[in-house]
């Protein structure tokens, strides 16, 4: 765990957080904010029906590669630990696909390409559950906990156009 996400964990008192969050770069504290903006504008897009959001997701039943791009591992690992932090000092329901729908959209401002994955399954209960997780390249960025229990019934490819030659 980073010292930003140790700092900024719940539990740590306010002041601490505070702290925290002024002491961390720039580019950081960017990223921070950003992230917080997106999980809200995913969670208004979550409001509306689905059929108006799911183009705006990518195509649908595609994948993208499961081949690592070099030099992405490090931005993913900060857009997932961001997404996952931020989502916990939200005042709004931040939960798996609202945190894969902000995920894919940072991604895709850097150029780089997704899959959103959507699963259905019994709960400890055996009533029917739901769960979304993001995945790019070989890496899971939201989600992965738990996601074999889910029997993925839809996917969408945010491809980025002109990567590798496609979609120009």
């Amino acid at each position: 765990m980073s010292v930003w996400t140790h700092e900024l964990k719940k539990g740590a008192s306010l002041i601490n957080k505070v702290k925290a969050f002024f002491s961390l770069s720039k580019e950081m504290k960017g990223l921070l904010v950003e992230t917080y903006i997106q999980l809200a504008k995913a969670r208004v897009a979550k409001s509306k029906p689905f059929s108006q959001i799911a183009p705006s997701l990518g195509e649908h039943m595609m994948e993208t590669t499961y081949e690592p791009e070099p030099g992405n591992k490090r931005v993913l690992a900060s857009v997932s630990q961001s997404v996952n932090l931020m989502s916990k000092y939200t005042f709004w329901e931040s939960q798996c696909l609202v945190k894969a729908i902000a995920a894919m959209r940072m991604l895709e401002k850097r150029n780089i390409e997704s899959t959103l994955y959507l699963g259905t399954g019994r709960d400890e209960h055996g009533k029917l559950a739901a769960h979304a997780w993001l995945r790019s390249g070989p890496y899971y960025i939201t989600g992965s906990e738990g996601m074999e229990k889910y029997t993925v019934v839809g996917k969408f490819a945010k491809k980025i156009p002109g990567k590798d030659g496609e979609n120009k």
